[in-house]
């Protein structure tokens, strides 16, 4: 499984979960198949739902001949959506959801996705790539003050506005279409010359490009959406397990969880989120920016 992606904080996932045998779990974010895959260890059945054709295959002869089978749903599908799904599915009375929030480290790894300014490719970023938005296209028609915006508001880049300006510049004379030229016109507006090392497109690149994906695939308002039909989804005493990585999402779960528990929906389990431990993070360093926080109905 390693090999597509690793799930970060599993065990505390499945701890919280307290998988029951027999009982249904939905996986809102399968990619390689982590957290699924433990809880049909624990006998637990599962829906798992990516917007990735290629982890639903991946999953899918992963799981063959392994005596799971029967007790997985894999659906194609966007965790916006999780209660229409659910429902499709003839998948009720839950016991627990879990949500990673990550990019897959496939994903990352594939250069012809476009997730990654370490590996030369199409400037894509699409997660579902049946969609017909891409970051080229933001990159190339979007205003600059549009721009602006969402390197501020989504990438919290300090040099949005400089950016901004550089790829309006650069995009005048030829289209900006790869992760390469995007790379290189964040280069320009920092007044970098010749070649970089990868610590350095690291530092200069990872706002941009989380910015454009998170804009790409509207993760800020896929989550927003998804939650209240979650927690409308689980039984009494269902848990709700939401891992995140950038602050804007980590805010959205926090506050929305406060607002479950002011309105007697159930309790906030994880008073602090959870984050990775010495030893997680020793074998899989993408765990360094993950938060756990879970909530329990009543």
């Amino acid at each position: 499984m390693d090999n597509f992606h690793k799930s970060v904080l599993l065990n505390e996932v499945i701890d919280l979960l307290q998988v029951e045998k027999g009982r249904k779990y939905i996986d809102a974010t399968l990619g390689g198949g982590g957290h699924t895959f433990e809880i049909l260890k624990q006998g637990g059945e599962v829906l798992a739902i990516d917007l990735d054709e290629e982890a639903i295959e991946y999953v899918k002869k992963k799981i063959l001949d392994s005596g799971f089978e029967t007790r997985l749903k894999l659906v194609k599908g966007n965790f916006s959506e999780i209660e229409a799904i659910a429902r499709k599915n003839k998948f009720d009375e839950i016991n627990g959801i879990v949500f990673d929030l990550g990019v897959s480290s496939h994903q990352i790894d594939t250069a012809e996705r476009g997730f990654s300014f370490l590996k030369k490719g199409p400037l894509d970023m699409r997660m579902d790539k049946d969609a017909t938005l891409t970051a080229e296209y933001l990159v190339n028609l979007l205003e600059k003050e549009k721009l602006n915006e969402i390197f501020n508001k989504l990438g919290q880049e300090n040099r949005a506005n400089a950016i901004s300006g550089a790829i309006i510049r650069a995009r005048r004379m030829n289209a900006i279409k790869t992760t390469e030229d995007l790379v290189n016109t964040i280069k320009e507006a920092y007044g970098f010359k010749g070649v970089i090392s990868d610590f350095q497109k690291n530092k200069i690149s990872q706002k941009i490009f989380q910015a454009l994906r998170i804009a790409v695939n509207n993760e800020i308002e896929n989550i927003r959406l998804a939650l209240p039909q979650a927690i409308s989804l689980l039984s009494s005493r269902g848990v709700l397990c939401i891992i995140s990585f950038h602050s804007i999402e980590d805010a959205i779960v926090k506050n929305t969880f406060k607002q479950f528990e002011a309105v007697g929906l159930g309790e906030i389990i994880t008073k602090k989120p959870t984050y990775a431990t010495q030893a997680e993070l020793y074998i899989n360093t993408k765990a360094k920016s993950a938060k756990l926080r879970a909530f329990r109905k009543y």
